[in-house]
């Protein structure tokens, strides 16, 4: 029998994956179904087993990077991390994008399938409420993808119906314009990356805003393409933008259908192609729901209430 011990140098750390009266140390010994051991700032656990010792591993990651980015509730982060059932390759459940404050884990199954749709699929659909992460992975992938010179841009894109007028008549250039209904996409990257690398790429063009009626005649080759707010798009809207993907792209559309802004005779284009596409096998398609919901756990509990009230009707 082999001793494999893992040195953890941050006490909060440390005191996160053991938690009150280790009552986390204990949820971990029985998901890998062997004790772990803690002596001093040692964890080690006594075993051969090279698929235990990685998952022991990426659980200390996962819980140290979780830490460094400021979160408190410990017992939401272990038993978020042990949500996920085992993978083969536990780097298939993370998003390392380089420069970036810290790597990004599935928080649960549905995300960490949805991860791997994003890694493997070219198009990707992803519908869900607020707060469960559709968002924000898709532009860590993206992040990813174009810092590991794997693409070469990313072409950012959300209808601007809700404005309720033309941006012809908004001030500034189109950038300017549009900006401000693309916030949510610059927030998920500045949670990522320094601001200041954030505007290199927009000012080189490694990033570009292109609104969703500017789309049309073009040919995006080697982009990874992002639709956000997709539920808000025509069925003709979201036929345009999908065939605006060109040699070596990759396309991650993402939308709430519960939450359109469409009027009620119109039928979203995302609701339309992920039901007319659902037999395409190279495109990936992830559905989730309160469950997923990574925001404050009030969000968790107010999507959960509507969901039950849906339900009920």
């Amino acid at each position: 029998m082999n001793e494999y011990k893992i040195v953890v140098s941050d006490a909060d750390v440390l005191s996160c994956i053991c938690g009150t009266n280790d009552s986390n140390l204990k949820l971990i010994e029985e998901h890998l179904g062997i004790p772990v051991f803690v002596m001093g700032c040692e964890l080690s656990v006594d075993t051969n087993d090279s698929a235990l010792q990685e998952e022991l591993k990426y659980i200390i990651d996962r819980v140290s990077d979780e830490v460094s980015s400021g979160a408190h509730n410990f017992q939401d982060i272990v038993a978020s991390v042990l949500n996920l059932e085992r993978h083969a390759d536990l780097q298939k459940a993370s998003i390392s994008i380089p420069g970036a404050f810290r790597k990004v884990y599935a928080r649960g199954q549905r995300q960490a399938d949805y991860i791997n749709a994003l890694r493997t699929c070219d198009m990707v659909f992803c519908c869900g409420e607020s707060g469960t992460g559709k968002t924000f992975l898709a532009v860590a992938e993206a992040l990813r993808l174009l810092l590991t010179h794997q693409k070469s841009r990313i072409v950012l894109s959300r209808p601007v119906m809700e404005a309720g007028e033309s941006l012809g008549f908004l001030p500034g250039d189109l950038r300017e314009k549009i900006s401000p209904y693309l916030r949510p996409l610059f927030d998920a990257m500045e949670m990522l990356l320094p601001r200041e690398t954030v505007n290199r790429l927009l000012e080189t063009n490694a990033i570009e805003i292109a609104p969703l009626a500017y789309m049309r005649g073009r040919t995006l080759n080697d982009s990874v393409m992002i639709l956000d707010e997709a539920q808000n798009t025509a069925v003709s809207q979201m036929k345009m933008f999908l065939t605006r993907m060109g040699e070596k792209s990759k396309v991650f559309v993402t939308g709430d259908v519960t939450q359109t802004d469409l009027p009620k005779h119109v039928e979203s284009g995302l609701s339309h192609a992920m039901r007319v596409l659902a037999s395409v096998n190279e495109i990936g398609a992830i559905t989730l729901t309160a469950k997923d919901v990574v925001r404050n756990p009030l969000v968790k509990k107010i999507v959960k209430a509507y969901e039950n009230e849906k339900e009920n009707e």
